[in-house]
C-alpha cells in the first residue's frame, strides 16, 4: 500500500515541477505586481500606525510620555525601508521575494479555461473587487487563486512522503496516521485562505456600516450650511481615514477626473456593496438628475435612521456578547462552588 501512496506522492511533485516550467514571463511579473501592492499596502499600514502613534503621544509629557513611548514602540522606518527595498528590486526585475511555490497555480489557469474563467474564480474576483477596488482585484483573485491551486499539490505530496517513511519503519499507526491528518490538515489550511477572503469582506463591510452614520450626518450638516454636494462630499471623504472615507476618496477622485457621476456613484456602490451606501449614492444621483433641492432634509431623515440602526445593532451586539459569556460564567460559578463546598465536605468527614 505505501509503494501506491509514494507513487501518487511522486506523481504530485512531478506535477508541480512540470507546471513550474511552463510558468511564462507574464506570470512572474503578475505576481511580482501583487507583491508590489502587497508591500504597498503594509508601507501604509505602517505609516499609519506610526501618525496615530505620534498624534497619541502629542497629548503626554514627561514620565507618561516616557511610558507611552515604550509601551508603543518604536517607529516603523526600518520596517518601511526594507519594504521599499523590495519594492525597487521588484521593479527592475528581481524575483526572490515572489512567492515561488505559488507558481504552478498561475499555470493551472492560463491552460485551464475552466479553472481561469470558473465559478470560484468569479467568486473570488467579486470579493477582491471589494477589497480593492476594479484595478488591482483581477491580479488579487489569480494570486490568490494559484496559491489555492498549487499549495495543496505541494503539502499533501509532503505529507504523503512523511507518512510513507514512517510506513516503511514499520510504525502503520503512525504513518497512516501522519497522512490522514496531515492531509487533512493541509486542506484546512488551504480552506482558511480562501475563508479569511470572506473575513476581511465581512469585516470591512461592517465596518463601513458602523461609519456610516458619522457620515451621512456631516454631509447632511454641510450640506444644509449651504455648501454644495460635491464640495461636501469631498470635505467629508478627507476628514477621517477609514474604510468609507477611503471609498468617498475614490469617488471624488473620480469626479475630479471627469468621470461621470452615475459612473463614479455607481462604482462607490459596488466597492463598498452594503445597502446603507447604496442608498446614499441613489439619493445624490437622483438629486444631481433631478434637481431635488430636499436632499439636506433627506440627509437629515437618513442620518436620523442610520443611528437609531446603529443603536439597535449595538443592542443586539451586547445581547450576543451576554449569551457567550454565559458559559464562561457558569464555568466560573461551579468552581467557585466546588472551592467553597469541598473544606465543607472536609470537616463533616472528619466529625
Amino acid at each position: 500500500m505505501h509503494i501506491v501512496i509514494l507513487i501518487f506522492a511522486t506523481l504530485l511533485i512531478l506535477t508541480w515541477l512540470v507546471l513550474l516550467c511552463r510558468v511564462s514571463r507574464e506570470d512572474w511579473v503578475q505576481a511580482a505586481y501583487v507583491k508590489v501592492f502587497d508591500d504597498l499596502a503594509a508601507i501604509d499600514k505602517l505609516r499609519l500606525k506610526d501618525r496615530q502613534i505620534r498624534q497619541r503621544l502629542s497629548g503626554y509629557s514627561g514620565f507618561a510620555l516616557i511610558l507611552t513611548r515604550l509601551v508603543s514602540g518604536g517607529d516603523s522606518s526600518k520596517k518601511i525601508k526594507k519594504l521599499e527595498l523590495d519594492i525597487e528590486c521588484l521593479q527592475k526585475g528581481g524575483l526572490r521575494s515572489v512567492n515561488v511555490f505559488a507558481m504552478p497555480g498561475y499555470v493551472l489557469q492560463r491552460e485551464f479555461e475552466a479553472i481561469g474563467k470558473g465559478n470560484i474564480h468569479k467568486v473570488i474576483l467579486s470579493k477582491c473587487f471589494e477589497l480593492y477596488g476594479n484595478k488591482h482585484a483581477s491580479n488579487k483573485a489569480r494570486h490568490l487563486l494559484a496559491k489555492l491551486l498549487s499549495f495543496p499539490m505541494i503539502g499533501v505530496s509532503v505529507t504523503l512522503m512523511l507518512g510513507v517513511v514512517f510506513l516503511g519503519l514499520d510504525s502503520t499507526l503512525a504513518g497512516m496516521g501522519i497522512i490522514g491528518i496531515g492531509s487533512l490538515l493541509v486542506l484546512v489550511l488551504v480552506y482558511a485562505m480562501y475563508d479569511e477572503l470572506n473575513d476581511l469582506v465581512q469585516k470591512r463591510r461592517n465596518s463601513i456600516i458602523r461609519q456610516f452614520p458619522n457620515v451621512v450626518s456631516k454631509l447632511a450638516l454641510l450640506v444644509t450650511s449651504g455648501m454644495i454636494m460635491d464640495r461636501a462630499w469631498k470635505e467629508t471623504a478627507y476628514s477621517q481615514e477609514t474604510e468609507l472615507y477611503q471609498e468617498m476618496r475614490k469617488t471624488s477622485k473620480e469626479l475630479d477626473n471627469l468621470v461621470s457621476p452615475e459612473s463614479a456613484y455607481g462604482n462607490f456602490i459596488n466597492r463598498c456593496n452594503t445597502k446603507e451606501s447604496a442608498k446614499l449614492a441613489s439619493a445624490i444621483m437622483q438629486n444631481l438628475s433631478k434637481g431635488n433641492a430636499k436632499i439636506g432634509v433627506l440627509l437629515k431623515d437618513m442620518a436620523r435612521e442610520a443611528w437609531q440602526e446603529r443603536r439597535h445593532t449595538a443592542k443586539r451586539d451586547a445581547e450576543k456578547a451576554n449569551s457567550k459569556l454565559m458559559i464562561p460564567t457558569m464555568l466560573l460559578f461551579l468552581a467557585i462552588l466546588v472551592m467553597l463546598m469541598v473544606p465543607v465536605a472536609m470537616n463533616f468527614s472528619g466529625i
